[in-house]
C-alpha cells in the first residue's frame, strides 16, 4: 500500500485550545446522526449489560414485522401467567401492569414496553409473535446481525440478567439511527411523558426529555450493569445520539447524559470538505505519456469530530499500488483518508483530473532504461 501525507490546510480553522472530553461513564458513545459516524467512544465497541435499553431491539422487531405485513397494531395477545408472573407486578421489575387473560393489541403493548418499560409487555409480544421468549430472542438477534450490529447477543426481551446477554454502546446508537430514520412514526412515542394502561399511569424514565430538542429513547438499569440511555436531540437541525452506560446512580445519569448531550452540540463540528476546497498533489502515473497526473475529490465528503481535533487532522491520500496508464479523466485512483483524533476516520475516492495514456514500444523501453538507472544509482 501506498500513501502521500499531507497537511490539512482545508479542514484547520482557528486553533482550538478545549481538552478532549471525558466521563466518568464506563461506557459512552457520542454519535453524529446524519453521517452515523460515532464523534466519541469510551468502550463503545466493547460487549456491555444493555438492561432495558434492549428494549429497543425488541420494538424494532415488531416495527419490522408490521412493516412487512406480518403483524398489525390492532392484532391481540394474550397475557399468559408465565408473563405476568415473570413481568407483572409479582416480578418486582418495570412492568405494564398487565393481568393473566388480559388482551391488549400490539399498539398498547409497544406503549408499554417504549414508554413504561414494561417487562410483562416484552414477554407478551415475544409469546404472541414466536411462540416463546426465547425463540423471538433469538429473531431479535439474527435481525440485529442482519442489520450489521455484530455485537448483539440477546437471550431475553426484557433486558434482564441473562449469561451472555449484551451488545456495545456504537451498536446502541446505531440501531437508534435505525429507528430514527426508518420508523419515525412510532419514533414519536419515544417522546411521550407517559402511558397508561387502564388504571396504571408510568411516567418515561428518560431523564432528558426535559431536556431543549430531546425526544427518545431508552433507560436501562441493573445492579450488575449500573445505569445507562440511549439518547438522542435536535437542535438547529442537527441531530446527536448519545450512548453512557454503567453509572451508579439514577441522578448520575442523568446529570452526565445532560452534560454529554450538551457537549455533543458544544464540543463537535461538522464540516463539508468539497472538490474545490481541497488542492491535492498530482499522482505518479506509471507507464504514462505524463509523470503524473491531477486528482481530486470524487464528490463532497463530511468529515465530523471534536472542534480541537480539526486543526491537528491528517490527511493521506492511499493508493492500493502504483497508479498505471492509461487513465481516463473520472477513473478512481486511490482513497482520501481523513483523521483526527477521537474520531473514526473519513474516506473518500479520489479521481483523475485529465486522460493519460499509455506509452509506446519505444517509450516503455526507455522508461525501462531510466528506473534501471535510478534503481542502479540507488
Amino acid at each position: 500500500m501506498f500513501a502521500a501525507l499531507l497537511t490539512l490546510g482545508a479542514l484547520s480553522g482557528a486553533s482550538v485550545s478545549a481538552q478532549m472530553i471525558d466521563t466518568p461513564a464506563e461506557y459512552a458513545v457520542i454519535m453524529d446522526h446524519a453521517t452515523g459516524k460515532i464523534l466519541y467512544s469510551k468502550r463503545g465497541d466493547e460487549p456491555m449489560t444493555p438492561a432495558s435499553m434492549t428494549k429497543m431491539m425488541t420494538a424494532f422487531v415488531v416495527f419490522e414485522l408490521i412493516d412487512r405485513g406480518e403483524l398489525s397494531l390492532t392484532d391481540k395477545f394474550t397475557v399468559s401467567e408465565d408473563a405476568w408472573r415473570r413481568g407483572g407486578f409479582p416480578s418486582g421489575t418495570s412492568t405494564m401492569g398487565l393481568v393473566p387473560k388480559d388482551t391488549p393489541t400490539v399498539e398498547e403493548l409497544l406503549h408499554g414496553v417504549i414508554t413504561m418499560s414494561g417487562n410483562d409487555a416484552c414477554i407478551v409480544l415475544a409469546q404472541g409473535i414466536s411462540g416463546s421468549e426465547e425463540a423471538f430472542s433469538r429473531r431479535m438477534t439474527e435481525m440485529a446481525h442482519e442489520l450489521g450490529l455484530s455485537s448483539v447477543n440477546f437471550v431475553n426481551t426484557t433486558g434482564l440478567e441473562g449469561d451472555g446477554h449484551v451488545v456495545s454502546a456504537e451498536d446502541l446508537a446505531r440501531l437508534a439511527k435505525m429507528t430514527i430514520d426508518k420508523y419515525p412514526q412510532y419514533y414519536e412515542w419515544y417522546s411521550l411523558p407517559s402511558y397508561t394502561w387502564r388504571e396504571y399511569t408510568q411516567a418515561n424514565r428518560n431523564p432528558l426529555l426535559e431536556v431543549a430538542g430531546a425526544d427518545g429513547l431508552k433507560t436501562g438499569h441493573l445492579e450488575s450493569s449500573g445505569y445507562g440511555l440511549t439518547a438522542s436531540a435536535v437542535r438547529d437541525g442537527v441531530r446527536r445520539t448519545i450512548v453512557v452506560n454503567g453509572l451508579p446512580t439514577m441522578a448520575a445519569r442523568a446529570q452526565e447524559s445532560e452534560r454529554l448531550m450538551r457537549v455533543a452540540f458544544q464540543s463537535f463540528d461538522l464540516k463539508t470538505i468539497g472538490p474545490e476546497t481541497l488542492v491535492l498533489p498530482d499522482v505518479e502515473v506509471w507507464l504514462g505519456e505524463a509523470r503524473a497526473v491531477p486528482v481530486s475529490l470524487a464528490e463532497p465528503i463530511e468529515v465530523a469530530g471534536h472542534k480541537a481535533a480539526f486543526s491537528k487532522a491528517n490527511v493521506e491520500i492511499v493508493l492500493d499500488g502504483p497508479v498505471k496508464a492509461p487513465l481516463k479523466k473520472g477513473d478512481q485512483v486511490g482513497r482520501l483518508v481523513i483523521t483526527m483524533e477521537g474520531s473514526e476516520p473519513t474516506e473518500a475516492p479520489i479521481i483523475a483530473e485529465a486522460d493519460v495514456k499509455k506509452l509506446g514500444f519505444v517509450g516503455m523501453a526507455l522508461e525501462g532504461v531510466r528506473t534501471f538507472i535510478s534503481s542502479s544509482n540507488d
